[in-house]
């Protein structure tokens, strides 16, 4: 009887394995694309933000809508008028992942300006 036991705690690891294998392979399968995008409003009781996001070709034009993220945490990071980029996959059209805080576009300009 104990190798019963064996058998079937082995056939339910496997069927475990299994599973988080084929979820790993459906992640990594979809093409990535980079999402970028100015904050309109964040909803953290909704635990979603409202981006007006740049074309982003073979995923979505530009448009204003509102996401889910994949890091609530997020949500208590940013404000309206920030400028986010993120990641998105192909399919997904409600979920932002690894949202960051963009620098403003002139910091970079100042800091490339010659001296006078």
């Amino acid at each position: 009887m104990p190798t019963m036991k064996y058998a079937r705690l082995i056939v339910v690891m496997l069927g475990l394995f299994l599973v988080a294998a084929y979820g790993q392979a459906g992640k990594t399968g979809k093409k990535e694309f980079t999402f970028k995008g100015k904050v309109e409003k964040v909803d953290e009781k909704a635990k979603v933000l409202t981006v007006a996001n740049e074309n982003v070709p073979g995923w979505m034009n530009a448009m204003t809508m509102s996401y889910a993220v994949d890091n609530e945490d997020v949500l208590k990071k940013l404000k309206a008028g920030d400028q986010i980029t993120a990641k998105v996959y192909e399919g997904d059209f409600k979920v932002l992942h690894n949202v960051q805080i963009a620098p403003p576009a002139n910091t970079a300009d100042k800091k490339d300006a010659p001296k006078k």
